[in-house]
C-alpha cells in the first residue's frame, strides 16, 4: 500500500493513494501517518478504499511521515561513490545525524543555505521504522519497517567537508531532506535490495544505481544502528547514495537557483524539486 501526507505545510492530513492514483483521506481514521500507527499500517490490508472520501484537486504533497525523531544517514555506502568522493570503502556503517528541521515534502524547493557554493544531491532509499527496534537481529531487522520512501540527502559539501567537525552542518540546512511522495510498506515495496534509483539535474541524468551494489543491506543497518540507539516509530535511515553526485564531477558540479531536481526509486515514486536562493 501506498500512504501519504497532504496538505499544507504543518497541517497535512493522512492519505492513501488508490489503485487509480487519487488521493484518498485517512483521517477519520487515523491522526497522522507517524508513532505508534506505523506499527501496524497492515490493518488497512482488508479496508476497502473506495469507501474513504476523495481528496478533490491537486494538493501539496508533505513528508511521508510524522513525528520523526531521529533522521540518520549512512555515508558511503556505495563502493563507487566512496572512490568518487575520494574516500576509502569504510568497514563499518558510517553514521551521520540530519535535523528532523531538514524534513519537507517531496516537491518543496530546495533552499540554496546563505554563502552556500557547493550544494550537491543524494538520491537514496529512505527506511522508515514501524517498530521499536532495539539490539535486533539482522535476521529480524525488517519486521521493524512500516516502509520505504524516496529521499534526497541534500548536502552542502563545503560546510560538511571543509568547515571542519561533523558532518552535520552541511546535512542538515532547511529543505534538505525531502522525503516521499509515498510510504510504500513492505509488501508493495518489494525486496529493498533490488531497487533502481536514479537522479536528473535539468532533464541531464547524473545518478543511475540499484540497491544492488549497498556496502550494507538494510537489514544490516538497522541491526547495527539498533546497538547504539533504540529506533523507535518514524525515524527514518537514509541509505546511502550511489555515483553521479556533484562532488565527483570532473569539474565539480553543484546546485544554483533556478536548477530543477527530478528523483525517483523503483515502486516508491518520484520527487521534483526547483531549487532557490535563501532569504
Amino acid at each position: 500500500m501506498k500512504f501519504l501526507r497532504y496538505g499544507p505545510r504543518g497541517n497535512e492530513r493522512p492519505g492513501l493513494l488508490d489503485a487509480e492514483g487519487t488521493i484518498r483521506d485517512l483521517s477519520g481514521l487515523i491522526g497522522d501517518l507517524g508513532g505508534e500507527v506505523l506499527g501496524n499500517l497492515g490493518r488497512f490490508a482488508d479496508l476497502d478504499i473506495s469507501t474513504l472520501p476523495v481528496v478533490e484537486g491537486d494538493p501539496r504533497i508533505g513528508a511521508c511521515v510524522a513525528g520523526t525523531r531521529k533522521f540518520m544517514g549512512i555515508g558511503l555506502n556505495y563502493a563507487d561513490h566512496a572512490a568518487e568522493s575520494g574516500m576509502a570503502v569504510p568497514e563499518e556503517p558510517v553514521l551521520f545525524m540530519k535535523a528532523t528541521s531538514a524534513i519537507c515534502g517531496p516537491d518543496d524547493p530546495i533552499i540554496i543555505p546563505r554563502g552556500s557554493e557547493k550544494t550537491d544531491w543524494e538520491v537514496e532509499l529512505g527506511v522508515v521504522i514501524g517498530k521499536r527496534a532495539k539490539y535486533v537481529s539482522e535476521a529480524a531487522a525488517l519486521d521493524h519497517v512500516a516502509g520505504y520512501c524516496v529521499i534526497n540527502d541534500l548536502s552542502e559539501r563545503e560546510f560538511q567537508i571543509e568547515r571542519g567537525g561533523q558532518w552535520v552542518k552541511g546535512k542538515s540546512c532547511d529543505n534538505f531532506g525531502p522525503a516521499g511522495p509515498w510510504l510504500v510498506t513492505p509488501d508493495e515495496a518489494g525486496d529493498p535490495q533490488d531497487l533502481g534509483l536514479w537522479l536528473c539535474v535539468n532533464g541531464e541524468k547524473v545518478q543511475d544505481g540499484s540497491t544492488r551494489t549497498m556496502v550494507f543491506g538494510v537489514a544490516h543497518l538497522i541491526s547495527y544502528l539498533s546497538r547504539f540507539m533504540t529506533l523507535e516509530p518514524g525515524d527514518i535511515i537514509s541509505t546511502g547514495t550511489p555515483p553521479g553526485v556533484g562532488l565527483g564531477m570532473t569539474p565539480p558540479r553543484f546546485l544554483k537557483p533556478g536548477d530543477r531536481v527530478e528523483l525517483g526509486v523503483d515502486g516508491l515514486g518520484i520527487q521534483r524539486q526547483v531549487c532557490v536562493a535563501d532569504i
